[in-house]
């Protein structure tokens, strides 16, 4: 094997543009048509060609974990600026859940796909929770120190609420998970 000295060094900032578009325009084509979306759709989507793709993620396994990661990453980085630039904490967090949703519909179509590989969901997983439960307890803590909402839910407890909420929803058209994941926001409210 030759060591052409790439091998840890960061990516230019170039090419971490060029990755979170891909990312970006790969998490709004599953939201919309699923993981099993044609590459074309997102290629089309990120405004690039295949072969773009296919060189930041070989397998389609590699982009579906990407993507995981990625939206784990902007839903966390979410949170504290929502927080700042919000009207209230109660307001930050529905944004927040807001965004959470969007990320389960994609995570439930996510974790069919990765389930195969029992070790690997488990690990992302765990990093799924190690990332937003703290985020999702800083939104409740905020609301709830401001006299928005109780102060008796867990992060935890929350989540996974608004997670069953959330399921089935992409394959019941008649079922609006965001309407009643609102109304269980709406209901936190003292």
């Amino acid at each position: 094997m030759v060591d052409n000295g790439d091998e840890g060094r960061p990516k230019r900032a170039d090419a971490r543009r060029n990755e979170k578009t891909l990312l970006d325009a790969a998490a709004a084509v599953f939201v919309t048509s699923g993981v099993d979306a044609p590459v074309r759709d997102i290629a089309a989507k990120a405004g690039v060609g295949m072969g773009t793709i296919y060189r930041h993620f070989p397998t389609r396994a590699d982009l579906i974990i990407a993507v995981y990661r990625h939206q784990v990453e902007a839903c966390a980085e979410a949170g504290p600026a929502l927080l700042a630039a919000s009207a209230s904490p109660h307001a930050a967090l529905a944004q927040w859940i807001d965004l959470f949703v969007d990320f389960l519909v994609t995570k439930h179509g996510l974790a069919g796909v990765l389930q195969q590989d029992n070790a690997g969901f488990d690990t992302l997983h765990a990093y799924f929770l190690d990332r937003l439960v703290p985020v999702c307890t800083q939104l409740l803590d905020a609301a709830a120190a401001a006299g928005e909402i109780r102060s008796d839910l867990q992060a935890y407890e929350l989540m996974r609420g608004v997670g069953n909420l959330c399921i089935g929803a992409e394959t019941d058209s008649r079922y609006d998970a965001r309407r009643l994941v609102e109304l269980l926001i709406a209901g936190l409210r003292r």
